[in-house]
């Protein structure tokens, strides 16, 4: 049997208006009354309809979450900080995955918006076109929207939050190159993504400081997955060239270059250097733990509902980015050379 406010109304002997009132918290309730009302709801199982108080308050309490898709470790932090901090908004969060479909991205964002979602966390299908009609719309109707990574062109109109994913690269290749590490290969990952692209330009800029002209034979592309990091080391084996440290686009891209070379015999750090970039737990507990960029997931997302809650208020936020600090572990060491 369905519990309504009438029910308590009645169980606690006062008028309908003043159990309405005490749900919602109203200042002119007293905080007894309050405590005694809501005691006696949860008691006889009272639950919500928050349906029509969506429709009484124009709000859903809801808020739409896209991202690839959540199996990518680099997200299940982040996706954790969101839901935890719109819980404690008093927001559900609804959680769809795009797989990196642009299509399939569209048709997310619409079924988000057929259930009136209150705002959206966006990690975007990156794609190299200036315009996608559908980031348009979101804009022209006024939804409030948080990037969760680098904006694009595409989607430059939206507030974000993001790593620094430049510095980031490029404090791991000056621990390289102050090991002793002059030839350094770099495994990038799609170049439509602004990520891939800072990632690149961080190792290429530090590369530039000491006087080293940065060698395009030297970068290989990698994606994104360890299937893709083993590929691209296997690639390297393949061709003969010569370095002592690889540095990857993420951890993932690194434990599959590592993969490689551990299964040809090379020994890590000893005969290779090997970095990634993300912190994900595999990468602290990997055979040989790597040496990473510390990215901020949990802080994005902290961060993400923050801006998100400014939105909500009526406010408008500027973008956040996030230091990105390194963390040295076993899988770098000097070159033999000058071990």
């Amino acid at each position: 049997m369905t519990v309504r406010l009438k029910d308590i109304a009645a169980a606690a002997g006062v008028s309908l208006m003043t159990v309405s009132k005490a749900m919602r918290n109203a200042p002119d309730i007293s905080a007894a009354t309050k405590t005694r009302i809501k005691v006696l709801a949860q008691q006889m199982g009272y639950v919500p309809d928050t349906a029509a108080q969506g429709l009484r308050s124009r709000t859903t309490r809801l808020l739409g979450l896209l991202l690839p898709t959540i199996i990518n470790p680099v997200f299940a932090r982040m996706v954790s900080a969101v839901e935890q901090s719109a819980h404690d908004m008093g927001y559900d969060l609804i959680v769809a995955h795009t797989l990196n479909i642009p299509e399939r991205e569209e048709a997310c964002i619409r079924r988000l918006l057929a259930r009136r979602v209150d705002g959206l966390f966006i990690v975007p299908v990156y794609r190299l076109e200036p315009v996608a009609p559908i980031y348009t719309e979101l804009f022209n109707r006024g939804v409030p929207t948080v990037i969760l990574g680098q904006r694009a062109p595409f989607c430059a109109q939206f507030v974000n939050v993001e790593g620094d994913d430049l510095q980031g690269s490029y404090a791991i290749t000056k621990h390289l190159l102050e090991l002793g590490h002059k030839r350094i290969a770099f495994l990038s990952g799609p170049m439509a993504s602004p990520l891939a692209q800072e990632r690149l330009e961080g190792y290429r800029r530090a590369l530039r400081e000491v006087d080293i002209e940065p060698d395009d034979k030297l970068v290989f592309s990698a994606g994104s997955t360890i299937e893709e990091g083993e590929s691209a080391a296997l690639q390297m084996i393949n061709e003969a060239v010569q370095v002592t440290a690889i540095q990857a686009v993420n951890d993932m891209v690194a434990i599959g270059a590592a993969n490689t070379f551990l299964k040809q015999g090379a020994k890590i750090p000893e005969d290779i250097s090997v970095t990634g970039f993300g912190n994900i737990l595999a990468s602290e507990h990997y055979r040989i733990p790597l040496t990473t960029v510390r990215q901020p997931k949990e802080r994005m997302g902290r961060a993400a509902v923050e801006l998100m809650k400014q939105f909500l208020h009526g406010n408008h936020p500027a973008p956040a980015r996030l230091s990105a600090p390194i963390v040295i572990r076993q899988s770098t060491a000097k070159p033999k050379a000058i071990a």
